[in-house]
């Protein structure tokens, strides 16, 4: 399939192609997932797709059973509100951190990853590179615990959504210009206010979409149309 993203090992792209699906409501809750067919389209062996299927399992989005094999459990708008809060509270200590311990070079760094940002503005790897800014940032917080949460809590955030909310692009751009100048200025609260309205507003464009997508859900032929282009 020409739009699967094929970076990382074979479960991490899997995962996060089954997560993304999941998330934006193209395999909808009650949907049946055919290993076959997955392991067909990833091009690869059965094993990889299992241990995707299981880490899908865990975090709440399928469930995995001997016989009746693999039902789509969904995620509603009010729980993506949820984790997008919590999301917003770990990027936003990351960001107050990073104010007070990023070094003169991670600070250069950071400013050469938000100018290529800007670059692939109206372009598909724009989510990549957006993603590799805020990884950096977080990792300039040198908390490796606090990585490690915000790595597990940024999963609810699908790896498309620059291309799903495309509006949301030229307002990202301007906010990261604010992050950088907070940051600095070695300003942490102001950082961590910043960083936690930046992704509380993603986790808004989300819930609202989904909760018009909720409200069609007795429409089926709603469903095309109510996706974001």
């Amino acid at each position: 399939m020409a739009g699967v993203d094929i970076s990382g090992t074979v479960r991490e792209r899997a995962a996060r192609e089954l997560r993304d699906r999941i998330l934006t409501g193209v395999l909808p809750a009650g949907a049946r997932i055919d290993l076959d067919a997955i392991t067909e389209e990833f091009a690869t062996s059965r094993t990889p797709v299992r241990e995707a299927l299981l880490e899908l399992s865990f975090e709440g989005l399928v469930r995995v059973a001997p016989r009746s094999g693999i039902t789509v459990l969904g995620i509603g708008a009010a729980d993506i509100s949820d984790s997008f809060t919590l999301l917003g509270v770990l990027t936003g200590q990351a960001a107050a951190w990073a104010a007070q311990r990023a070094t003169a070079e991670e600070l250069e760094n950071l400013r050469t990853l938000a100018a290529d940002v800007e670059r692939l503005s109206g372009d598909d790897r724009i989510g990549e590179a957006n993603w590799h800014f805020h990884q950096e940032i977080h990792r300039a917080a040198h908390s490796p615990r606090l990585l490690a949460q915000i790595k597990l809590a940024s999963r609810v955030v699908p790896s498309n959504f620059l291309r799903m909310f495309p509006d949301h692009e030229q307002h990202a751009l301007h906010e990261h210009t604010q992050l950088l100048d907070t940051l600095a200025a070695h300003d942490a609260e102001q950082a961590r206010a910043l960083a936690e309205r930046h992704v509380l507003d993603a986790g808004e464009s989300l819930v609202g979409w989904l909760r018009q997508r909720e409200s069609a859900a007795d429409q089926p032929s709603s469903f095309q149309s109510s996706r974001p282009s």
